[in-house]
């Protein structure tokens, strides 16, 4: 391998991720398996490459507060004119991820490589923004949830948030899970590529398949339930096991509950 080629075109696939140009997974006209979302596993392939050309450095700013990363992932460089507000008090961003004008960033919270956060979005508090996740225009991320990252398998989706979406506190979407706009996912949601979602407005239930990932519904409202267990053991102690559930769909009150509070931001 040439290695300062692949240095040269590692380095420009991280200029264009730090400008939103280049995205890990973009909108589609045609709503095939991926409901209107394409990956573009190329530029998985890229940042790959990057951590397999990275060496070690040390980018301690003291002696008892150390940090070591691989030399081509430092973190990004944001400067006032960014538009970006990010609180100090730990908060980390790295380098190659896309972080749009007006978004907030609260401390402790992680942005990591590949990721875009489109203008207007909250990541609050001990918020992760995983590798490649895509996150729309005014989303509010809150406190303590985790949006999963993946760089690999090269082809797999990555989550996506769409426009206006509420995230409540200590909630987790992984594995590729699609919510749709305006959808709002209650406190301590948990929504991964196994997890049923029952939604009692339309009487379906919503699942991964082999060529579709779990999407949430447009304005769906999701809220922690349960289910009960099958079984003579399971029923004679009353088991039963965690599973969402989609109680609403969103309508005025909902707007209202949710309605991000522009004079604070």
């Amino acid at each position: 391998m040439d290695r300062e080629a692949a240095l040269r075109s590692f380095n420009e696939l991280k200029f264009f991720l730090n400008q939103g140009e280049v995205r890990a997974a973009t909108k589609s006209a045609e709503q095939g398996n991926e409901e209107g979302w394409t990956v573009n596993s190329w530029v998985k392939k890229g940042i790959l490459l990057g951590f397999r050309l990275g060496t070690m450095r040390d980018y301690s700013p003291a002696a008892h507060f150390r940090f070591f990363d691989k030399n081509t992932f430092p973190l990004k460089s944001l400067t006032e004119e960014s538009g970006v507000r990010i609180v100090p008090g730990g908060s980390s961003v790295r380098d190659g991820c896309y972080v749009a004008p007006g978004v907030v960033i609260m401390p402790p919270a992680y942005i990591n490589v590949g990721a875009y956060v489109d203008e207007g979005t909250m990541v609050d508090s001990h918020a992760l923004v995983g590798s490649c996740a895509q996150v729309g225009k005014r989303v509010h991320v809150s406190a303590a949830t985790q949006i999963g990252g993946v760089l690999e398998p090269i082809g797999a989706l990555p989550v996506i948030i769409e426009d206006d979406v509420m995230i409540g506190g200590n909630c987790g979407i992984y594995e590729g899970t699609i919510i749709k706009r305006r959808a709002v996912i209650g406190s301590g949601v948990i929504l991964t590529g196994s997890t049923p979602v029952y939604d009692l407005v339309r009487s379906t239930t919503y699942r991964r398949t082999a060529t579709k990932p779990l999407v949430i519904p447009e304005g769906a409202v999701v809220v922690q339930g349960s289910r009960r267990v099958d079984g003579e053991f399971a029923q004679k102690h009353q088991i039963a096991i965690y599973t969402p559930v989609i109680i609403k769909y969103r309508d005025d009150k909902t707007d209202a509950a949710t309605a991000l509070e522009e004079g604070l931001r």
